[in-house]
């Protein structure tokens, strides 16, 4: 820690519990309760049950999950395969060239992502492109939202990159694409591994956008959830948020396994 004194690392733990307890962690076990509830009238749930996650993982429930996982993998790919193309592109431009590109991957997350998914409605709804009713547009919805993240961390990691390696492979006589494949990229894997475990969590809990375009036959996780509590079955989509944290947490401890061992290769 950057605190020395005893005194002030406890001040900060303090500090760190205060803020941590009421706005992360009630929230949190308010939610985690409230599934395995039957009835909340007084201080406390009651009526203990874990029927709510027999239907959170069977049936519609289980079909959402598998629709979300499908999602975010293949937005998260998509979105990793542009963003690190475009930040290693935008390495080689002119400080007003990678200013103008930053400020065209920074523009859906500088609007608000329903006005993103209005877009892709719009665009998307005739031909020749005609996606409207179809996942191919959810798909397009969350790639187009967390492809700025994936550009941003990669752009970090690309600055940060010692040229020295690249000078070295291509002074030896290696052909840029090998620089790239061989050299570049290897260096580049704790940040990809980090950027698209970003990106697949951004995409697990994304709704606003996802309101607004999914079809019946594609309902991701998030949009099962609200349509539960929005008809008063607040018990039974807790259990379904519980189910959403959980496979996001699992997947991101194994993004994390994996960048751990790109570290230290």
């Amino acid at each position: 820690m950057l605190v020395h004194s005893k005194a002030g690392r406890w001040a900060a733990w303090a500090l760190f519990a205060l803020l941590f307890i009421p706005l992360f962690a009630l929230p949190l076990l308010v939610v985690l309760a409230a599934s395995f509830a039957t009835n909340w009238s007084g201080a406390f749930p009651s009526g203990p049950t874990a029927e709510h996650y027999a239907s959170a993982v069977r049936g519609e429930s289980l079909q959402a999950l598998t629709t979300s996982l499908v999602t975010a993998v293949t937005a998260s790919l998509l979105a990793l395969a542009t963003g690190t193309w475009a930040a290693l592109a935008a390495a080689r431009l002119k400080k007003r060239g990678k200013r103008t590109l930053d400020a065209l991957f920074m523009l859906p997350v500088a609007v608000p992502s329903v006005v993103v998914g209005l877009a892709v409605l719009v665009a998307f709804s005739r031909p020749p492109l005609l996606l409207n009713g179809t996942s191919s547009i959810v798909i397009l919805a969350h790639t187009i939202l967390v492809t700025a993240f994936a550009y941003q961390s990669v752009s970090a990691a690309i600055v940060r990159l010692d040229p020295a390696y690249a000078q070295a492979a291509a002074s030896l006589g290696a052909r840029p694409s090998y620089v790239l494949w061989r050299v570049e990229l290897p260096l580049l894997l704790p940040s990809l591994n980090a950027a698209a475990g970003l990106c697949f969590a951004l995409s697990m809990g994304e709704l606003s956008a996802t309101m607004m375009l999914y079809p019946p036959d594609w309902m991701p996780l998030p949009v099962r959830v609200f349509t539960a509590t929005d008809r008063g079955s607040l018990f039974s989509g807790s259990a379904i948020a519980v189910v959403l944290m959980a496979t996001t947490l699992l997947v991101l401890l194994a993004v994390s396994r994996i960048r751990t061992k790109a570290s230290y290769r």
